[in-house]
């Protein structure tokens, strides 16, 4: 079983320092290496690119299961390279993270990553290694259906129909540059948007002329144009004087990453 093979790599670790985004993968991998291994600590970064309810839910879970939670700024919007917002912008995401929980701790740092991740461009697998970051699900032969069905079985509820949801700097287009106040209005218009289409991928591109909703094709499909006109009036609210709103069209994975 998935679980059984987690657990038995997690005690071959021993306590480790786990960095938990606060999306279904770190969370679960924390929920499990905690209940084993109570000398873990969770690490979590805050920053303009993390949304707001992933910090809620993170300092949720820590308080409810009892975490040694250590909240940190991993310093990224300070490097200029990150800001710049280059083919590689996780390799710089990740090389700032890793660096300031491996300031705080001699163990081995732990990351979420799982075997689907491995298929997909990855520049922050490249920081990972150079910090000797540990990949448990990976060795565990473990993917994301995999850590949806662990998670299940653990009863963490509603996290484990939890949509994917990179960073909010995966939202901007290659090239434009990473802006805080750009990322806090793409948090809110996803946060608007996500109550009104449960279960649906919602995704605020910022583009070069302004922002563009993306919503899952199915459901943007059976949506009525009274729907439509909500979900535009909301996103516009929420956006405020931050851009212009350029419409809405299919979820397309990855469509602000230019190679």
């Amino acid at each position: 079983m998935s679980l059984h093979a987690l657990q038995h790599r997690l005690r071959q670790i021993g306590p480790a320092a786990i960095a938990v985004s606060g999306g279904i993968d770190s969370l679960t991998l924390a929920c499990v290496a905690a209940d084993l291994i109570p000398d873990s600590v969770i690490f979590h970064a805050v920053s303009p690119a993390v949304p707001e309810a992933a910090t809620a839910r993170v300092r949720t879970f820590a308080q409810d299961r009892g975490w040694h939670l250590n909240v940190i700024d991993a310093g990224e919007f300070s490097d200029m390279h990150y800001r710049a917002n280059p083919v590689n912008r996780c390799f710089y995401c990740k090389t700032n993270l890793y660096g300031s929980i491996a300031a705080k701790t001699k163990s081995p740092i732990l990351s979420g990553t799982n075997l689907d991740d491995l298929d997909d461009v990855r520049p922050g697998l490249i920081a990972a290694k150079d910090h000797n970051v540990q990949h448990p699900y990976v060795d565990a032969g473990i993917d994301k259906p995999g850590l949806r069905r662990i998670a299940r079985d653990l009863g963490l509820g509603d996290i484990a129909d939890l949509p994917a949801a990179p960073c909010l700097s995966s939202r901007v287009l290659t090239g434009l540059r990473i802006e805080p106040g750009e990322l806090q209005a793409i948090d809110r218009v996803e946060s608007r948007l996500r109550p009104m289409l449960p279960g649906a991928d919602v995704r605020c591109r910022r583009l070069a002329g302004g922002y563009k909703l993306q919503v899952s094709a199915d459901v943007l499909d059976r949506m009525q144009p009274s729907e439509t006109e909500a979900i535009l009036a909301a996103a516009t609210a929420a956006l405020g004087h931050e851009g212009t709103l350029l419409g809405l069209s299919s979820y397309r994975r990855g469509s602000a990453f230019v190679q």
